[in-house]
Formats: structure tokens, C-alpha cells, sequence
């Protein structure tokens, strides 16, 4: 596919929908002159006594396009066989104060929303992606996750605190990622960067280490695949999708390690805070119903460990379609959301991860969640009063669940009018595709290549999610994205 489309026509659209769904989609001038007034604060004097790793070699993994950096990292082998983990999170906190416009327009829209065109940025961009974003060559102010990684993967102590830090390294998914599986040359940064190639060696052998210990507990090994439009020249050329590799499992590995020991850290020093749960699955029998498919038995009642097992079974099995599989199952686990842990109570856990304990805290340039949990955090490093009460948690946690839902319908929408202005000229094409969703506004299907969504208009009615189906494209339009299938 390389049909063009001008990119621009689809602005409008993205702003429209964003606010059809109760966001905003410009900073207004109090946020303006708290950016300006921002732009000159000394940095020495907002680390304080925070302590200074701007000789350590950090690094960090991201997209290649990406500015607004979250997160770096740094690994060291101890004497005895550990691995100790650094994490350094961007300390937005700092530059954002509580209530202050920036605040209060974060606060709202609660999330950056990330539409296939455009980006809509929780903070402003003179922030999100310079001022505290951990960019590579400049100075930053970051809160520190310090984790020993035993051989087994276990973590059994870490500590948190504020740090001078510099990137030396903005590096990409693509080409780390082709490079630690042997499928590139190493990238030219790692390579000129004396240290570096040991350094990103070994972060890979602790994230290794963390994503097997997790395994053992039962975590779930999903491998879906995420789409993005190729913008060239100012024109949608096609929809590409982006597949997992040892570079993303790295990050991914340090950012859910960081999360569990932030939360097990706010549930030792007493604090409420906010958690991130997935509940076991209620559709449960959908997911036995699947594995029934292939052969295998699954416990009536949710049990991980026997999922977990079913999923590295079948990924071993057939590794190329283990993506589609992932669909239909994480379409019937379903979603997560934000709760209030209470200290002495139990919010729960994330079914997925098969932890007991996670708190989003490593994305506060693109979260207002993080922002709320490294406030409270620094609180306790510094000794401070808690800067929320618990009913103040309740309710941005009730807005930002709202919100997120919000979000995925702004960036499903937008990806549809990508996805149709791209498949209007391939009307009557067969695809293989995986039941989405199955609602009161009709049947639902994700094609698979490319990765778009549709309604299935025609032979819905002996479809349920998690099938797997050959649909024909009969419309797609790119004014309303709607896109619409036929079962076969």
C-alpha cells in the first residue's frame, strides 16, 4: 500500500475528536507564562541536595522519533554474581508544582494521546520534551530507582532518591534491538561510546534475568503487534506494524520492575498511593474456550500459572501467529485501572504481570499518575507531609480511568480515518483477521496485516471475540473512519 494522503486534512479531525471526548487540546496563557517562567529556573538550586551521577554512563532505549524521554538507565555486576540496577525517572515533579496551571491542565487531560498524525501533549512541549526530558548531553534532575537483581531474578532490596544525571546516549528500539539479536550491526553510538557495549550487555542479561524470574511466578508472555502510519512528506503512506524485540523486553523489564518496587516502597513507609490493577479475567471462559481450540485444558476458575504455560506452549508452537493469539486473550482479560492503595489495605494486584504490587510511576512527562505518585515519593524522601489525602487519590483515580478510556477512543478513531484513507482503494480484499469486540454497536475485528480495526456488517451473528475469521473489506471511509467487513 502507498497511497497518499495529505496528513494536514486530518488535523482538524484529531482536534475535534479530542474534544468530543473531554480533553483540550491547547495550553492557555497562565500555562504559556508558567513555561516561560520555567525556562529559567537553576537547576542547582531545584536538585538541592540531590545526589550527583552525572559521571555515571546512562543510557536510553526508546523510539527513534521520540523527545519526550521518561527514563535511562545504568547496570553494574557486583562481587558477588548481582547485578545493581539504576533507573533514573525524569523528576517533572520539580519543575511542575501541585496545582499550578501546567498542573491543572495535566491534571484534566490526564494523559499525553498519542493520535497517528498528531500528538497532543499532556505537558507542554517546552517541557515534555527539553526541560524535563532526559535528553542526551544535558544535565537533569531525576528520582532514582537503586535495585540489586539477584542471578535468580529476584529483587530483594532497592532504594529511591533525587540525582544529578546526564544521557549520554539516546539510543533506538530498532536498532538495539536488531543488534542484541544478532540481526545487525551494532549501532554506531553504543559502538563509539567507550563502555557502552558492556554497559547495554548487561542491562540486557538483568532484564533477562527479571523477565524469567517473572515467568516462573507466571507472568503472561503476550506478543501483540502495534501499528503506526508512515508519514512521508507531509502524507500518510502506509500503516506498518511494530513488532517486539530484546530492546523493548529491556525497557520493559526495567519499567516493570521500577513499578513494583515503587509500590512495595509506598506500602512500606505507610503511604497512600495510587496502584495499577488488572483483575483476574471475568470472561474467563472465553479464554478456556480458546484453548480448548488448540487442544489444551484451562482450570474453570482463573489460574495463572496453567495460562501462563498454555501461552509458552503455544508461542513454541507457532511463533508466527502467537501475535494473533495474544489479541483474542488480551481482548478478554481486558483493561486495567487506577485504584487507591490505603495503607493496611489490599487494592490488588495485576493479573498479567502476576504481581501483587504495581504503581505507574516511569512516564511523568506522558502521565498524570506519575506525576501524583512521584510527588508523594519525594515526599517521603524528603521527610515531608503527603501532598494528597486519600479521597483526593479517589478522585484522580475515578478521572483518570475516565480518561484513559477517553484516550483509546481519540486514538482508535484517528487510526481509523489513517486506516481508511489507506484501504479505500483496496475494496473487496480478503484479510485475515482476529473478533475484537462484540458490543451493543455491533461485532467487532481487527485485521491482522495490516493492523486495522473494522465493523464486521455481515455474518457478525455466529462470531465471539477471540475468533479468528477471514473478513472481505466492503467500505472504508476516511472522513468518519468507518470501516466495514464481511465474515467469509
Amino acid at each position: 500500500m502507498n497511497d497518499g494522503v495529505l496528513s494536514s486534512r486530518f488535523d482538524g479531525q484529531a482536534e475535534e475528536t479530542m474534544h468530543r471526548n473531554g480533553f483540550r487540546s491547547e495550553f492557555g496563557d497562565e500555562s504559556r507564562q508558567q513555561v516561560t517562567e520555567l525556562s529559567h529556573f537553576d537547576l542547582n538550586a531545584l536538585a538541592g541536595e540531590a545526589r550527583d551521577l552525572r559521571e555515571t554512563l546512562w543510557s536510553s532505549i526508546d523510539n527513534k522519533t521520540s523527545k519526550d524521554l521518561d527514563q535511562i538507565e545504568w547496570a553494574e555486576r557486583l562481587e558477588n554474581g548481582d547485578i545493581r540496577v539504576l533507573v533514573g525517572i525524569a523528576d517533572v515533579a520539580a519543575y511542575v508544582a501541585k496545582d499550578t496551571p501546567i498542573d491543572r491542565y495535566a491534571e484534566q487531560n490526564t494523559v499525553t494521546v498519542y493520535t497517528e498524525t498528531r500528538i497532543f501533549p499532556m505537558l507542554p512541549e517546552e517541557l515534555s520534551t527539553d526541560i524535563t526530558s532526559l535528553i542526551e548531553g544535558a544535565d537533569r534532575i531525576a528520582v532514582v530507582a537503586d535495585m540489586i537483581v539477584k542471578e535468580n531474578g529476584d529483587v530483594p532490596e532497592s532504594t529511591f532518591y533525587r540525582a544529578r544525571v546526564r544521557n549520554y546516549a539516546k539510543l533506538d528500539y530498532e536498532s538495539v534491538g536488531d543488534w542484541l539479536e544478532g540481526n545487525g550491526e551494532i549501532p554506531p553510538k553504543i559502538a563509539e561510546t567507550k563502555g557502552l557495549e558492556e554497559q547495554i550487555r548487561l542491562q540486557n542479561e538483568a532484564a533477562i534475568r527479571l523477565g524469567d524470574y517473572r515467568a516462573r511466578k507466571g507472568a503472561l508472555d503476550f506478543e501483540s503487534i502495534e501499528s503506526r502510519a508512515v508519514v512521508e512528506d507531509g502524507e500518510v503512506r502506509d500503516i506498518r506494524a511494530i513488532r517486539p524485540n530484546a530492546a523493548r523486553k529491556l525497557i520493559e523489564n526495567f519499567m516493570i520492575a521500577t513499578n513494583v518496587e515503587m509500590a512495595e516502597f509506598l506500602e512500606r513507609q505507610n503511604v497512600a498511593s495510587l496502584r495499577r490493577v488488572v483483575l483476574a479475567p471475568e470472561r474467563w471462559d472465553g479464554i478456556v474456550r480458546i484453548a480448548r481450540s488448540f487442544g489444551e485444558s484451562l482450570p474453570d476458575t482463573p489460574d495463572l500459572p496453567s495460562f501462563s504455560a498454555f501461552l509458552a506452549r503455544r508461542k513454541a508452537a507457532d511463533p508466527e501467529r502467537f501475535p494473533d493469539l495474544s489479541l483474542s486473550l488480551i481482548k478478554l482479560i481486558g483493561s486495567g485501572r487506577y485504584v487507591v492503595q490505603r495503607p493496611g489495605e489490599d487494592a490488588g494486584g495485576h493479573f498479567g504481570l502476576a504481581v501483587s504490587d504495581y504503581a505507574h510511576s516511569t512516564a511523568p512527562n506522558r502521565r498524570f499518575t506519575d506525576i501524583v505518585v512521584q510527588r508523594i515519593v519525594k515526599a517521603v524522601i524528603a521527610g515531608e507531609p503527603q501532598p494528597y489525602s486519600p479521597d483526593e487519590l479517589d478522585a484522580i483515580a475515578e478521572h483518570a480511568n475516565l480518561q484513559e478510556k477517553a484516550a483509546r477512543k481519540v486514538e482508535r478513531r484517528m487510526r481509523k480515518i489513517i486506516a481508511a484513507a489507506v484501504l479505500q482503494h483496496h475494496i473487496g480484499q480478503e484479510y485475515d483477521a482476529i473478533v475484537t469486540g462484540d458490543t451493543k454497536a455491533g461485532v467487532f475485528a481487527r485485521i491482522l496485516r495490516p493492523p486495522v480495526d473494522g465493523m464486521v456488517v455481515r455474518g457478525q451473528d455466529r462470531l465471539d471475540v477471540g475468533d479468528k475469521v477471514r473478513v472481505r473489506l466492503l467500505s472504508a471511509n476516511p472522513h468518519n473512519g468507518f470501516i466495514d467487513f464481511a465474515a467469509e
